[in-house]
């Protein structure tokens, strides 16, 4: 399969390519898991969205560009290319602005999403509870109306980006007595609402990745729930499926560190040969990259022609996350006790990448729907299988 571009499309290519060989800050943002880190991301994305490029694929209308899906997914592969820092506001433009877009409000989208391009808003992902990790629909957090409000009350935890978010999304329970999918309400919480405590969480590496959140008698505006009370359940699905198909995960997030891995094996090849299995991983991860990106495209012609991304997501997420597993697991082994070294190590040298790639990589088979969970829908939903 060979892909080819119409001018335009090639032409757009060269604009992001040169205007992020003139941008793209020549030394290494600190992670935004760090408050500082956190503030020098939102102002790069502001940067982005002030040249069009934040949201290239939303309406002009809401902060983006007008773009299709083929647009990003180009913009995407450029974007990789140059090293730019990774995009800290995504839960937001890509997982709750892709669910704004096809189930907001007019004043919905016409509030949040311009804000949400251009990072003004930086936004929480709250899915998780102490008792509903994989299994979602066991949510237990309260959400109970009261005129024009809803009342707040509960615990999230591994929300990533809320030590230093200012919103959060997520699913409360806000019918008396339901049970598993029936009576969930999809609410946006501000995070500076009185009765928000938040509490980071270390990830691997030691920084606050994530956080526990609590709801102690939390107002909450009507206005703020995305679809209507009770069906809850049928948005988070869709905003899921954002997560574990396309948008979250692009082809160029696992193409670059694959182009890295062929070079780290060709520097190292002499030592890395002495165990033929790791050659033959390195080819697999080129081979497996390439064709989640053929995939993608795939994806996003059928899309364009009216389809929408279902069961398959899980298939992809499965995909993806393995991939990320291989490739990072490929580079220690290549690397050996140099791949243990912390990137501030004299001699780490460029090392600390793969380092810092292999620990998060480890999340792969959790976050977005455990990869067990993930095997089960494909099972029963694509092939057919009985529960």
């Amino acid at each position: 399969m060979k892909l080819t571009y119409t001018t335009e499309q090639q032409n757009f290519r060269m604009e992001v390519r040169q205007w992020l060989a003139e941008n793209v800050p020549a030394e290494k943002l600190p992670t935004y898991d760090t408050k500082a880190g956190f503030e020098l991301h939102r102002q790069w994305e502001r940067k982005l969205h002030k040249a069009g490029f934040s949201m290239v694929m939303w309406p002009k209308e809401y902060g983006g560009r007008g773009c299709n899906l083929i647009d990003w997914l180009i913009f995407e592969e450029e974007y990789y290319g140059a090293g730019a820092p990774g995009r800290v506001n995504q839960n937001g433009q890509l997982l709750l602005g892709s669910t704004l877009l096809e189930f907001g409000t007019e004043q919905q989208k016409s509030h949040f999403l311009p804000r949400m391009a251009s990072s003004e808003d930086m936004w929480a992902q709250a899915w998780s509870e102490p008792n509903a990790g994989s299994d979602m629909a066991n949510i237990s957090s309260k959400a109970i109306r009261n005129g024009d409000h809803y009342i707040v009350n509960g615990q999230k935890t591994w929300s990533t980006r809320a030590t230093y978010a200012d919103w959060a999304f997520g699913l409360f329970r806000s019918e008396a007595g339901s049970q598993r999918h029936h009576g969930l309400s999809f609410l946006m919480v501000p995070l500076d609402a009185q009765g928000v405590t938040i509490r980071p969480i270390k990830a691997l590496d030691g920084e606050d990745a994530f956080a526990e959140i609590f709801f102690d008698n939390v107002k909450v505006p009507v206005e703020h729930r995305i679809g209507e009370e009770g069906k809850g359940w049928h948005v988070a699905m869709a905003t899921a499926g954002f997560e574990r198909g396309l948008l979250l995960r692009s082809p160029a997030r696992f193409q670059q560190p694959v182009r890295k891995l062929v070079q780290l094996y060709r520097d190292n090849k002499a030592a890395a040969d002495r165990d033929p299995a790791i050659g033959a991983a390195v080819a697999k991860c080129w081979a497996d990259a390439e064709a989640y990106a053929l995939s993608a495209y795939n994806t996003v012609g059928r899309i364009s022609h009216g389809d929408k991304i279902g069961a398959e997501s899980s298939l992809n997420k499965v995909f993806w996350s393995e991939l990320d597993l291989l490739i990072h697991q490929t580079a220690m082994d290549i690397l050996g006790t140099c791949g243990e070294l912390l990137s501030s190590a004299a001699l780490a040298e460029e090392h600390g990448y793969w380092l810092n790639g292999f620990l998060f990589s480890q999340a792969g088979p959790i976050y977005a729907g455990a990869n067990e969970i993930q095997r089960n829908i494909v099972a029963e939903r694509m092939l057919g299988l009985p529960r």
